[in-house]
């Protein structure tokens, strides 16, 4: 496991340093004009059951990783619910676990008002949230401001830390410095057959601000030149000024981490303008079989991405011994629909949390905060061990889009030299085809 320095990320900003968004959850947040402390305790007592909350993008710009929740939720929840429940000590007998899912349709203030009724009025006994800063960074800033148990996954460390420092909030997934170890890794293979000439596609969010300061100084420390065009707002219509400081600087090699949709436009119209990098790494945009399937003809042939969990991550369940390969299976064996690599973290966030349930064996929300800190399990998406700052981080390895035998386009797996015991499945395809 990473060290608390891993954790952090060796370039870790300050929030201060990193970034200053104003409103969006704050505003939420802002509006509860009630104190933590008159929070009704020992609600599950009285109903029956543990509750956990979990505000979800089911709906809206990033509803792609939020499809698999519901499903994965329910999945871990029925394997312990099977055998009677979580045995909570201080009650003496065993509670079922339900979840409450609330959409929050991908915006920023609705996930934190979201979050607020969870605990203010659903009285829920622990929280889980996943996917992309928009969603988990405001709902962990309610929960520290209403002192409510969370357990976050799907963000990487130095946005999610941005926000922090934490005390009721306790997170895993990889690092941006890791992951642009992983991408300079997988250049590096290739260096000599390219000019080293780097165009960059960050985005004006969490995400793009870490890879312009973090991207950047690793790159130009390895003996790239970065051609920034600075960050890009959503929903960009027209690459055309881009495509031609890229071609005008000699780009060989794309990095970027936009939304599908910005993505799909610039690949179009980099191939209409004649531009044909020989490598696109890109994080985010195509992470999902859906944002590549809706490009045409070959285009996806080839685009690398970073690749999170997958059903050939030799990692298994802790509630069930199910492996990586199992829980894929059965998604696509019951809602006919091509896995995604939220599906192994959607269900690993409900391993952290009912394990924290069970070595707790308590409903006290300090007592939950305890076992939260005491985090040490072998998860579906490898192991987890909260440091010192509330994180842990998740093994990374790349992955490139092939046209495959089951479904139209699969990640393969294509380097794994950071965590060997992640097993190839395919070589790598360089320069891309055109």
């Amino acid at each position: 496991m990473p060290d608390e320095k891993d954790c952090r990320g060796k370039n870790h900003v300050t929030r201060r340093e990193f970034l200053k968004k104003g409103g969006t959850a704050g505003a939420a947040i802002g509006a509860v004009s009630v104190f933590p402390s008159l929070v009704t305790r020992g609600s599950a007592a009285r109903r029956g059951h543990i509750l956990i909350g979990h505000p979800n993008p089911r709906t809206g710009a990033v509803s792609d990783f939020g499809e698999v929740s519901p499903w994965a939720d329910e999945r871990a929840v029925a394997a312990v619910n099977a055998r009677g429940g979580i045995f909570i000590r201080e009650i003496g007998k065993r509670l079922p676990v339900k979840v409450k899912v609330v959409d929050t349709q991908s915006d920023p203030v609705r996930a934190g008002k979201v979050a607020t009724d969870l605990i203010l009025k659903n009285k829920v006994d622990l929280m889980v949230v996943l996917h992309t800063p928009d969603t988990v960074n405001p709902v962990s800033k309610v929960c520290e401001r209403l002192e409510m148990p969370c357990v976050s996954m799907v963000v990487p460390l130095e946005a999610w830390l941005s926000d922090g420092p934490y005390r009721w909030c306790y997170h895993a997934f990889w690092s941006v410095d890791s992951l642009s170890d992983l991408f300079l890794g997988i250049w590096g293979e290739y260096a000599d057959r390219t000019n080293k000439v780097f165009g960059a596609l960050w985005p004006n969010d969490p995400d793009g601000k870490a890879w312009a300061e973090i991207g950047t100084k690793k790159l130009t420390g390895s003996g790239y030149k970065v051609v920034d065009p600075g960050r890009i707002q959503f929903w960009k219509p027209d690459f055309t000024e881009i495509i031609d400081l890229f071609k005008r600087e000699g780009v060989e090699i794309i990095g970027g981490v936009i939304i599908p949709s910005d993505w799909a436009n610039f690949w179009r119209q980099a191939h209409q303008d004649a531009f044909y990098p020989k490598m696109a790494a890109i994080t985010k945009a195509i992470a999902f079989p859906s944002a590549v399937n809706a490009l045409e003809g070959n285009l996806p042939e080839g685009l690398v991405s970073e690749l999170w969990w997958s059903p050939h991550h030799p990692y298994k369940s802790s509630i069930t011994g199910e492996t990586s390969r199992g829980l894929s299976e059965a998604w696509e064996k019951e809602t006919g629909k091509q896995w995604t690599m939220p599906l192994g973290f959607a269900y690993a966030a409900f391993e952290l949390a009912l394990n924290a349930f069970e070595r707790a064996q308590s409903l006290d929300k300090r007592r939950i905060l305890q076992a939260l800190a005491k985090t040490d399990v072998q998860t579906l998406v490898g192991p987890i061990r909260f440091g010192k700052n509330h994180c842990s981080e998740t093994p990374l390895v790349g992955g490139q889009w092939r046209r495959g035998t089951r479904w139209p386009w699969e990640l393969r797996i294509t380097y794994n030299k950071h965590y060997p015991k992640i097993p190839k499945t395919a070589k790598m395809v360089f320069p891309l085809p055109h």
